[in-house]
C-alpha cells in the first residue's frame, strides 16, 4: 500500500466515529478502540500529515484522544481546528450562527420525544434517533422546519440528522487544504459526512497524487460511500488493524 511505502511524503486522514471508535447508542459514551491514541502518536511521527477530521468538536476529539503529537485535529466537520502548532482555530463565519445554533438546540431540547438525543456542539447540534427509531419521522420533520426557521442547514448521518452553519466547511474541504503538494494522499471514514473527503482525495489524485480510500463498513453503510472506496474493513477494529500495520511497516 501506498501509504506505507511512502509516510513521509503522505496525508492521512482519519475519521473518529465509527472509524476509529465503534458506534455507540449514547453518543457522549464513544470511545476509541483501545491504542489508537499511541497509535496516532505513531503515526503522526511517521507521516507527513495526520488528521482526525470528525463532526465532534475539538473539546470532545481531545479528551478522547488526547493530543497526541504532530496529529491535527478538525473538528465541526473543520468549523474547529487545531493545527501543529496547538493553537485553535474556529471559522469566523461560523461563529456569527452560534446563537441560531444555540436557540435550535434549546427548542429540541424541549422537545423531544423520550429516548431522542440532542447533542449540543456549540456550532452544531445533532439530533439522534438511535434509541427511539419510532420518533425518526418527528426528528427529519423537527430538523427540517428548524432548517428552513433559521437557515442552517440540515445534513443526515448514521440515525440522526445534524443542524449546522451554511458554510464553506465540510470534511473535504479540510482534505483538499492540507493534502494539497502532497504525492500521497489517504482518508478513512465510514458515513455521509465522509463523502466530501472521499471525493476531495479524487480531485487530488486527478491532479497527479497517488491516492487510496477506506471505507469502514458495516450494516448502515452508505452505499455511495461503498462506491468511492479503494478498500474495505469491517468495523473500527479491523480499520485499527490496517492502521496498525500502516504504522509499523
Amino acid at each position: 500500500m501506498p501509504l506505507r511505502e511512502r509516510a513521509e511524503e503522505a496525508a492521512l486522514f482519519l475519521d473518529y466515529d465509527g472509524t476509529l471508535a465503534p458506534i455507540v447508542d449514547d453518543p457522549a459514551g464513544a470511545r476509541p478502540v483501545p491504542g489508537v491514541p499511541e497509535l496516532l502518536a505513531r503515526l503522526g511521527a511517521r507521516f507527513g500529515v495526520v488528521a482526525v477530521v470528525s463532526g465532534r468538536p475539538l473539546s470532545y476529539l481531545q479528551g478522547a484522544l488526547g493530543r497526541p503529537p504532530a496529529v491535527r485535529m478538525a473538528g465541526l466537520y473543520g468549523m474547529e481546528e487545531v493545527g501543529a502548532d496547538g493553537v485553535l482555530r474556529r471559522d469566523p463565519a461560523a461563529e456569527g450562527w452560534r446563537g441560531s445554533v444555540q436557540e435550535v438546540t434549546d427548542v429540541l431540547s424541549r422537545d423531544a420525544p423520550p429516548g431522542v438525543e440532542v447533542e449540543p456542539k456549540g456550532l452544531a447540534v445533532t439530533v439522534h434517533w438511535r434509541r427511539a427509531p419510532e420518533a425518526e419521522d418527528w426528528v427529519r420533520e423537527a430538523a427540517a422546519s428548524a432548517a428552513a426557521r433559521t437557515g442552517l442547514r440540515a445534513e443526515p448521518g448514521r440515525m440522526s440528522v445534524e443542524l449546522r452553519p451554511p458554510v464553506a466547511a465540510d470534511k473535504g474541504t479540510v482534505v483538499s487544504r492540507l493534502g494539497a503538494r502532497h504525492p500521497v494522499v489517504g482518508c478513512f471514514g465510514d458515513d455521509l459526512g465522509d463523502i466530501p473527503a472521499f471525493e476531495a482525495v479524487a480531485a487530488l489524485g486527478r491532479a497527479g497524487a497517488t491516492t487510496v480510500t477506506v471505507v469502514v463498513a458495516d450494516a448502515e453503510s452508505p452505499p455511495q460511500l461503498l462506491a468511492m472506496a479503494d478498500v474495505s474493513v469491517a468495523g473500527p477494529e479491523a480499520a485499527v488493524a490496517l492502521l496498525e500495520a500502516i504504522a509499523g511497516g
